[in-house]
């Protein structure tokens, strides 16, 4: 298998930033990469409805214009990667991101990222980025669920902060972090929960691994241990549907998959990854068709363990555990890019770190 375990932090955070720590006056100032690729934060209103806006309307550059006090954290490099709502967010921009990421550290040019992107996708970006980048150096993304122009528009407190919490020397060693209203979250459990409230983002299992305000910055607990899997040389990713279960389900969607020639199929199933009979019957089809099948859960909380109300066994499954269907689809789409496709290997990735 092409993946290795982060061990946890201890090493990684023996290193404070060469570049000193910002705001404390001590040293120079680091250099903070900030990359945008558009969303909510770069959005501008738009006459449709009183909270109409268009995302992807505004640059990087015009967003840091608008927050003050940037200029005593760091050293700022702005870069458009993109400038796209987040639900047109695509594998080429993943790659753009992480080859940027991964030149602006081996060419030492910056000594942390910042990327400002749309809430919708942006845990899959980040768990994207999170399984693919290896640095030590913090990255750190960020966005906002109002536009610029709105009343109280919270992109320019999310921005500094994502600032702030980047030139920490605490962030080294954590993978990807999310940084939005004042909490800081990991790639790996956080995820959007609420599809207007500022507060979005939850990090269900483990909770946010920090907070950050103004005046400080405060870490709970440790880095944790991080799958480290190579990025695809080819720069694509192999296809994987993620197909909805429900009442009534029948194998229609799943054989279409087949069809189609998808490579690997996440069930984002009902309770623990459950599906009817007949969809079970479809995915057995799957399987016998080289598709590597993978069980996930729609419900939100709780894992999908194997072996439990589906004998994962005798169908040849592999079990989310932790992962919701999203980030379960791209670890797939990763393994499978790696030729990993034996469903004991397969399994042993998705129970990293537990």
């Amino acid at each position: 298998m092409v993946l290795t375990m982060l061990p946890w932090g201890t090493s990684l955070m023996a290193a404070a930033p060469a570049s000193g720590g910002g705001s404390t006056g001590q040293g120079p100032l680091p250099r903070v990469l900030i990359l945008a690729t558009g969303g909510t934060i770069a959005g501008k209103a738009d006459p449709r409805s009183a909270i109409g806006y268009d995302a992807g309307a505004a640059t990087g550059q015009q967003l840091i214009a608008n927050v003050p006090g940037l200029d005593k954290l760091a050293h700022l490099q702005v870069e458009q990667i993109a400038n796209i709502p987040s639900q047109d967010m695509n594998h080429t921009v993943w790659f753009r991101l992480a080859e940027r990421i991964n030149a602006a550290f081996a060419h030492h040019e910056a000594d942390a990222v910042v990327i400002t992107h749309g809430t919708d996708t942006m845990e899959e970006t980040a768990f994207f980025l999170d399984t693919v980048l290896h640095h030590e150096q913090a990255v750190v993304m960020t966005g906002s669920m109002r536009p610029g122009s709105a009343i109280s528009a919270d992109g320019p407190a999310n921005i500094y902060e994502a600032v702030q919490v980047a030139t920490h020397p605490h962030a080294r060693g954590r993978g990807v972090l999310v940084v939005l209203n004042d909490t800081i979250h990991a790639a790996h459990w956080v995820s959007k929960a609420d599809s207007t409230a500022l507060q979005t983002f939850t990090s269900r299992h483990a909770g946010p691994v920090g907070i950050v305000d103004p005046a400080a910055v405060r870490f709970f607990a440790p880095p944790r241990s991080r799958l480290a899997m190579a990025l695809p040389k080819e720069q694509s990713l192999p296809a994987v549907d993620v197909i909805y279960a429900h009442a009534d389900m029948d194998g229609r969607q799943i054989d279409e998959s087949i069809r189609a020639g998808v490579k690997g199929l996440v069930i984002a199933g009902m309770g623990d990854g459950n599906v009817s009979a007949s969809a079970m019957k479809a995915l057995d089809r799957a399987v016998a068709a080289g598709l590597v099948v993978v069980r996930s859960s729609h419900v939100g909380d709780g894992f999908v363990n194997r072996n439990v109300e589906v004998d994962d066994n005798a169908h040849h499954f592999v079990a989310s555990y932790d992962l919701n269907p999203q980030k379960a689809r791209i670890l797939l789409q990763l393994l499978l890019a790696a030729d990993v496709r034996d469903v004991g290997d397969v399994q042993q990735a998705f129970a990293f770190g537990y």
